[in-house]
């Protein structure tokens, strides 16, 4: 029966006492083979964001560059700059056509209803994170489901609900459903990112005799800022966007937010031939949502990221 011999040691290094062996290097592929594939990679990725960007922003600079034409350029030569820039087509979009009165509508919904859902929603979702009670998982994937359920399922009740309650054609009645409708998101993501803060800062506060209360406004709501940063943007750009809700809720032309107003501004410019002054619109509408995710790149980015490393 043949055994496997022990190669011998290689002769040791003058100097050296201790044994030199030979050790083979493991299979596999080169340093520079393996950089060279990342390179590659890398310049695919690169170039499918790169498409990514221009198939979005195109559009945006394309609809800005229009908004400043008049309605025969706009057909005659769609891709060229503008002869000079017709701010009287944004004058008219923000006075002939209501804009005015859309846009506040739109501030004072969206505002009263970012501002109830972050608090509630980080209230709720603090207490389901930090604390073990019973029926604590229950009321989490009651929230979880309530992502789940199709709102179109929910108009014709909630209908009826609001009509009940008197609250129908009314700005409040919308802020109240329009944070019912954004909590279940909100409890959802602050709840993953509330237990990701350390328990350590909590401890001590109720330790120096803190209320629940006062530790959760004062130390775990700034701790949480990146997360409700980022929660806020999302409910903004969910909030200031909605139309199906305000067009079966809010029937009253004098209270009707953006959604609506471009709506009605299509319909009627589009009889009118005014294409101007709805790019106009359309862009007035669409520089808040743009200038929101501008101001807070950064801690959109902080939040969606927080919890990945400890």
């Amino acid at each position: 029966m043949k055994t496997t011999e022990t190669p011998a040691p290689l002769p040791a290094e003058s100097g050296s006492g201790i044994p030199v062996t030979k050790v083979d290097l493991p299979t596999g592929k080169r340093p520079k083979e393996r950089e060279k594939e990342g390179n590659v990679l890398n310049v695919f990725s690169h170039g499918i964001l790169v498409v990514w960007a221009v198939m979005v922003v195109l559009p945006l600079l394309w609809a800005v560059m229009t908004s400043f034409k008049d309605d025969g350029s706009i057909f005659g030569s769609p891709w060229s700059l503008p002869d000079k820039l017709h701010f009287d087509n944004w004058s008219r979009a923000w006075t002939q056509a209501n804009m005015s009165d859309y846009f506040l509508n739109t501030v004072l919904v969206v505002g009263g209803s970012l501002v109830g859902t972050l608090v509630l929603g980080s209230m709720a979702a603090y207490v389901l994170a930090r604390f073990d009670f019973p029926g604590n998982r229950f009321i989490y994937y009651l929230f979880v489901g309530g992502m789940s359920f199709p709102i179109m399922l929910a108009l014709v009740p909630l209908f009826y609900v609001v009509n009940n309650m008197g609250l129908l054609n009314s700005i409040h009645g919308l802020i109240l459903v329009y944070i019912a409708y954004s909590l279940p998101f909100t409890v959802f993501f602050l709840t993953a990112f509330f237990r990701t803060l350390p328990t350590s800062v909590a401890e001590a506060a109720f330790v120096d005799g803190a209320s629940h209360s006062r530790t959760f406004f004062q130390i775990m709501v700034p701790m949480a800022k990146p997360g409700l940063i980022s929660v806020g943007i999302f409910n903004f750009l969910g909030q200031w966007n909605q139309y199906m809700l305000p067009t079966v809720l809010n029937t009253d032309p004098d209270k009707h937010v953006l959604t609506q107003g471009l709506v009605q501004l299509a319909v009627s410019q589009g009889y009118k031939g005014d294409w101007s002054g709805l790019f106009a619109g359309l862009v007035m509408a669409m520089l808040p949502v743009l200038a929101a995710y501008v101001v807070f790149q950064r801690q959109v980015v902080q939040g969606l990221t927080a919890g990945a490393l400890k």
